[in-house]
């Protein structure tokens, strides 16, 4: 079994659960209130590691108060942690509100926007951190960094996968670099061409998750189908993609590429799980 590295975005999610959102000039009161870390890459680097696979996250940390949640959390996950961030960076505070009734929740956060200076990545650098990793993801966040430990992963033989939650600037450069891109319902190339499409950029299977409703495959000879999600009682959606694509991190350490609708299979059950109890790591 090899290890994982996941690359990308980490915040420092606020999160509070509440009877119903409020309206405008309305204050709710909060059921209850936690504060760890978030983001696409952050959560998956947790869930791989709590899968058993040994984890790398690199990605923006910076100092500071927010940044300690940030090396805590992942610290308490068995995450190694390289931070890449330039001068004066704090981790992005993200705002999250969970109904209680549905477990939906409405989140805003200014992700990487506006982020430059990344310290950069050499190839001294990217030897050990890629020594003895079989599987990579990317988020398409802090580009710079994504697009040197794809391609360094690809030069490699190992394999890459891409969280895609939107699209974001350059991310047509990232999708040259990787073997499997899992997207959200709400992930649009800028041309259009769904999945087809999205073959077209690179990648040589890919998927789209669609909540509830099952998650859609197709690959590059010509595959295709689809993965039913169990029915659960839902307490807690916040991170469910995240959780899906730590899983799938772990299986493709573990297993590589050669059975991925069992793969995606096996990260649906996981994330499903995950939405019956509150936060990214309830479940485990």
């Amino acid at each position: 079994m090899g290890k994982a590295l996941a690359c990308g975005l980490a915040t420092v999610d606020v999160r509070q659960v509440v009877q119903r959102l409020p309206g405008p000039d309305e204050k709710v009161v909060a059921l209850a209130s936690t504060v760890e870390v978030g983001g696409p890459a952050g959560n998956a680097a947790r869930v791989c590691s709590t899968l058993g696979v040994g984890t790398h996250f690199v990605g923006a940390v910076g100092r500071g108060p927010l940044a300690e949640v940030v090396r805590r959390d992942l610290a308490a996950s068995g995450v190694a942690v390289t931070d890449v961030a330039p001068a004066g960076f704090e981790p992005p505070l993200a705002t999250v509100l969970v109904t209680e009734a549905t477990g939906e929740r409405a989140v805003v956060s200014r992700n990487a926007v506006g982020t430059t200076g990344h310290a950069p990545l050499t190839e001294a650098a990217l030897d050990p951190l890629l020594d003895g990793v079989a599987a990579v993801l990317v988020d398409g966040h802090h580009l710079p960094a994504a697009l040197d430990v794809a391609r360094a992963a690809r030069d490699r033989g190992v394999v890459v996968l891409l969280d895609g939650g939107s699209w974001k600037p350059g991310l047509d450069r990232l999708l040259a670099l990787v073997d499997v891109a899992v997207v959200s319902a709400a992930f649009a190339l800028p041309d259009g061409g769904g999945l087809a499409g999205l073959l077209r950029t690179g990648p040589a299977w890919v998927a789209a998750s669609d909540g509830a409703g099952p998650l859609r495959w197709r690959s590059a000879d010509g595959g295709h189908g689809e993965v039913a999600v169990p029915e659960v009682e839902v307490v807690d959606t916040l991170g469910a993609g995240d959780v899906l694509h730590g899983a799938l991190l772990a299986h493709l350490a573990r297993h590589g590429t050669g059975d991925l609708p069992a793969a995606l299979t096996e990260a649906v059950e996981v994330a499903s799980r995950s939405v019956t109890q509150p936060g990214v790591l309830g479940w485990a």
